[in-house]
């Protein structure tokens, strides 16, 4: 069984351990971090397995746009910590369950993210040739 303590996230307040961010106010609500944002939760953890764990489950839901539907606010939408805390411990139990699939789901994850990561790179670097060779008219 996780053990993690959900709570809103002080700006000043330093924070020892394991714990992820997870944004609560704008369209991108729910994104996961290791690094806190302005408006967010904070999920703290006892280990970093479980931190580790959590982490991919809360990114997977925020891909998969699942806060939108708990989102509320007309002009600038947010998640109340009541509702998140809610859902959120009801979609860990189901992945506790499920937790062999949830370790291969995340490794696929873990890969395609690096592969995306190498396509950007690859993207900085065309666009960067590019521009080298475009730089050579603009010289002459």
């Amino acid at each position: 069984m996780l053990n993690f303590i959900i709570k809103t996230h002080q700006k000043e307040t330093l924070y020892k351990g394991n714990q992820i961010f997870i944004l609560n106010k704008g369209l991108n609500s729910g994104k996961p971090q290791k690094v806190p944002f302005t408006n967010s939760f904070v999920i703290a953890f006892q280990n970093e397995e479980d931190a580790e764990t959590v982490y991919w489950l809360a990114y997977s839901l925020w891909k998969a746009k699942f806060w939108h539907q708990s989102l509320i606010g007309s002009v600038i939408p947010f998640l109340r910590i009541y509702d998140f805390k809610k859902e959120f411990n009801s979609k860990v139990n189901e992945m506790l369950q499920e937790h062999e699939l949830h370790k291969k789901q995340v490794q696929a994850l873990r890969l395609l993210e690096q592969k995306e990561d190498q396509l950007h790179q690859n993207i900085v670097l065309i666009n960067e040739m590019r521009r080298v060779i475009l730089n050579s008219y603009y010289k002459k």
